[in-house]
């Protein structure tokens, strides 16, 4: 979430709030409904709202693994800080992988980004008007891709890039990344390709359409789990602060 908040519910019992740079990480594995829904929390002013989903396959062996969540608060995200040879600074929120000393914080246990060798990044970038910074190289054999979401103009490579334009970058050479006059920021994501099939359908993601009917046919037999909330919209209450219930009834409570 970048800004704005968002309410969870899901089939095991789960809850929570989050938002304003709070991140939350869910493993499906073999199924689990769940709600996002947007709260109305400024009945004076405009309730805000933006975020990525970002969905991160599962290898096979994975894919039917008990589903987990876990809240990465952005008190616990940490930011790199660079300042370039005109003390433009450059910030990076590290959620995923790692960036020099900074380290992001663990990813459910059973998800593609919990083995370090699959090399896999989460980043947001924000440069200060007119600043340079260089992504540092990974190695070859990983996917690198860079969404340039806020901002005028940046250049790399000598190359004029837009906002809201993607880009795939060479993941084994130092990306040079030049501002233009606006602040702008840009989401990164990296990794090592699980190098399996892949079979899509609605929500579902599995490796071959056999496996998809199954997934189907779980979901009408049991509905993961079913519905324990009242609504199939459900919020929290209004006064609530940022939180989180987990299906093993720990709670989290965030101001």
């Amino acid at each position: 979430m970048r800004k704005g908040l968002v309410d969870h519910a899901d089939s095991l019992g789960a809850a929570g709030r989050y938002g304003d740079g709070d991140v939350q990480w869910m493993t499906a594995g073999k199924g689990v409904q769940h709600s996002e829904m947007f709260p109305l929390i400024h009945q004076d002013q405009e309730n805000t709202m933006e975020l990525f989903q970002i969905w991160l396959n599962l290898p096979k062996k994975n894919k039917m693994v008990d589903p987990y969540f876990t809240m990465l608060w952005k008190e616990s995200i940490p930011k790199y800080t660079h300042l370039d040879a005109q003390k433009n600074k450059t910030e990076v929120e590290v959620i995923a992988g790692k960036l020099e000393d900074k380290i992001a914080p663990l990813p459910p246990p059973n998800s593609w980004a919990s083995d370090a060798e699959n090399d896999v990044c989460v980043w947001n970038i924000t440069l200060e008007p007119n600043a340079t910074w260089t992504i540092p190289k990974s190695k070859i054999g990983v996917n690198r891709n860079l969404y340039f979401y806020v901002g005028d103009e940046i250049n790399i490579a000598g190359e004029t890039i837009t906002k809201y334009t993607a880009v795939e970058v060479l993941p084994d050479k130092d990306i040079e990344i030049v501002n233009g006059a606006k602040e702008s920021r840009i989401l990164m994501l990296q990794g090592k390709p699980i190098a399996e099939p892949v079979m899509q359908y609605g929500p579902f993601v599995m490796n071959t359409k056999e496996e998809i009917m199954q997934a189907f046919d779980d979901y009408h037999a049991t509905q993961f789990g079913g519905w324990p909330w009242p609504k199939t919209d459900q919020v929290h209450d209004r006064a609530r602060g940022r939180f989180a219930k987990h299906a093993d009834g720990k709670v989290e409570e965030k101001c």
